[in-house]
């Protein structure tokens, strides 16, 4: 018999992340993540493979030069994460 998937605990970085993301109705960018505020990349993609953030990716013009943005985004899972 299979037993229930385990709820895994967020760790005060996890948590302050999705807090964050939740206060930003339009997300955050990936590099407003990691240099404004000192979440590493890859904590950053955990929450992804869990299922707790999104990552839209868009290119952006800046001058001349085309420049490949990544929007992070808290979905419904991680919003009920940090409520627990």
């Amino acid at each position: 018999m299979a037993s229930p998937p385990r709820k895994r605990r967020l760790s005060s970085e996890q948590q302050r992340a999705l807090e964050l993301l939740a206060s930003s109705p339009h997300g955050a960018t990936e590099e407003l993540l990691a240099y404004g505020h000192g979440f590493t990349r890859r904590m950053l993609a955990r929450l992804v493979r869990a299922g707790l953030a999104t990552v839209q990716r868009r290119v952006i013009v800046a001058g001349d030069t085309p420049v490949e943005v990544g929007k992070v985004m808290i979905t419904d899972a991680g919003r009920r994460a940090i409520k627990e």
